[in-house]
């Protein structure tokens, strides 16, 4: 059976405290710094650990869900929900806006980073909610926009006894003042199989 509660924003921690943080209602604005990223040297070569990301506790056979609104209309405009276990051991599951639309994707880093995108050009101006479920080995990632089916769009390994905290993130690399309205931010049980059906 599964259980929901909702998150409150001041129950989670900010690594790398973003350059304005804004309640409004239930929602949280958060304004991203210039420059602001996560990425280890893969294609770059460069690394960047000083994205924006409100974590909490992650535990395994749990599941946690972030909600926002995918208001983006400069290259790399980002966000989602972020797991790290540490600096060399985390994923990025979310929004990123590149070629002109958003797409859906993540980025998996055990040392190196990798990237995977699928465009999503409708779901844009709209309210996304990305899910990650944390049991046995595996996070299962899922997105969807608005009341639509959830759709699964990745699989990634994660050492069951790593401790990890995870939660809502942006980033902005290339421009000042992307400014993401976080709507939820929800613990629930994680999802029982990989096809929903």
């Amino acid at each position: 059976m599964e259980s929901r509660r909702a998150i409150e924003w001041s129950e989670a921690a900010w690594l790398n405290p973003p350059e304005a943080v804004l309640a409004e209602g239930s929602n949280l604005l958060v304004t991203a710094r210039k420059g602001s990223d996560f990425w280890r040297t893969t294609s770059y070569g460069f690394v960047h650990d000083d994205g924006h990301a409100l974590l909490t506790d992650f535990p395994p056979e749990s599941a946690l869900e972030v909600g926002f609104v995918v208001a983006f209309d400069e290259l790399y405009d980002q966000a989602g929900l972020l797991v790290r276990v540490d600096e060399e051991t985390w994923v990025k599951a979310g929004i990123e806006f590149t070629d002109g639309v958003p797409h859906l994707g993540s980025v998996v880093t055990h040392g190196r980073s990798d990237w995977s995108l699928a465009p999503v050009a409708d779901w844009a101006g709209r309210e996304v909610t990305i899910r990650v479920s944390r049991s046995g080995d595996a996070l299962t990632m899922r997105a969807r926009c608005e009341d639509e089916p959830w759709q699964l769009f990745r699989v990634a390994p994660l050492d069951p006894a790593a401790t990890a905290a995870a939660g809502p993130f942006t980033c902005a690399p290339t421009r000042d003042g992307l400014t993401v309205r976080f709507t939820s931010f929800v613990v629930t049980t994680p999802d029982e199989a990989l096809h929903l059906d």
